[in-house]
């Protein structure tokens, strides 16, 4: 019985230093034009996401089955535009068609567009970490060029050890069925685990994305759980997304033959909104530490020692 009263006053005392820390996370996100920022990187990830896909699946296709990978890249695009995620897949089986007549030479420039999202990104940051107190990482220019790519080249790698395992899993179900003349239960499984395995992947993103990008150090841990909470959020969010625009949306009555494309701009505005609330969150928790405050504490509010 003490110990339940214990634990019911701790969370009282808790809720209001909670409301407090996210109502001043909220301001400073503001006061940082979060919102414009948002925008901004959204806008780009748009840009990015069809060339990005596209040159993925041209390089992986030298090694995994094609239609292994479009199935996983699939999954992957519903976690990125949840409500029209075959309009994305669409286009990027349009550019696969025309990747003769765009040759090698149009190569350069579909990586140039590729990494306008993670290079819009990187300045997004660069602006809600920059502190006076904060410990700047000397980064050279080459690094910051070289970064979107390095995060490209990692995003490669996902997939294509996803579309391996998805391979290997439909070689054996076949094989099993030569044999036994009965199917692995691999087929119900599949979407729930690839699922799985792209929460999991933009979980890592996320969170390489707080340790990385941004132009201040900021510790390991706090990048893990920013990043799960970030991707976590995103999770929920994408759900009520995928339901709204399927039951309750009015875009398409007000937009018409643009309602595709809003909608889709809209989910990521609303990714990169999270992701930038997180570096906001990772931000003020860097900033208390160094100051040496709990991190409920409000530090423009702390008395200023005098030093006589």
């Amino acid at each position: 019985m003490i110990r339940n009263s214990s634990l019911f006053n701790a969370a009282l005392l808790l809720l209001p230093q909670l409301a407090h820390f996210s109502w001043r996370v909220l301001r400073n996100f503001l006061k940082n034009h979060g919102i414009l920022l948002a925008g901004g990187v959204g806008y780009n990830i748009l840009l990015s996401i069809v060339p990005l896909f596209a040159v993925l699946v041209v390089l992986l296709t030298q090694v995994v089955d094609q239609q292994h990978l479009l199935n996983v890249l699939a999954i992957q695009a519903r976690h990125m535009a949840p409500a029209h995620a075959e309009v994305l897949l669409e286009a990027v089986r349009s550019l696969l068609d025309s990747r003769d007549v765009i040759g090698i030479l149009s190569f350069p420039v579909l990586l140039l567009f590729s990494s306008f999202a993670f290079r819009m990104l990187e300045d997004a940051l660069a602006i809600i970490f920059d502190a006076p107190e904060s410990p700047h990482i000397k980064r050279r220019v080459w690094v910051s060029v070289m970064l979107p790519y390095a995060f490209m080249v990692v995003l490669g790698a996902g997939l294509m050890v996803l579309t391996l395992v998805v391979t290997l899993a439909s070689s054996l179900n076949t094989l099993v069925f030569l044999l036994f003349e009965r199917e692995l239960p691999l087929a119900s499984f599949s979407e729930p685990v690839l699922n799985l395995a792209s929460f999991i992947g933009v979980f890592l993103l996320f969170s390489a994305i707080y340790k990385v990008l941004p132009v201040v150090r900021i510790a390991l841990r706090r990048a893990v759980v920013g990043g799960f909470v970030a991707a976590l959020l995103w999770e929920g969010v994408r759900l009520l997304l995928v339901y709204y625009f399927a039951n309750l949306s009015f875009v398409n009555a007000v937009y018409g033959s643009l309602a595709t494309l809003v909608i889709v701009l809209i989910s990521l505005e609303v990714g990169a909104i999270i992701l930038l609330l997180g570096a906001q969150v990772i931000a003020e928790l860097e900033r208390n530490s160094r100051l040496g405050l709990a991190w409920h504490l409000d530090p423009s509010r702390q008395p200023i020692t005098r030093v006589e």
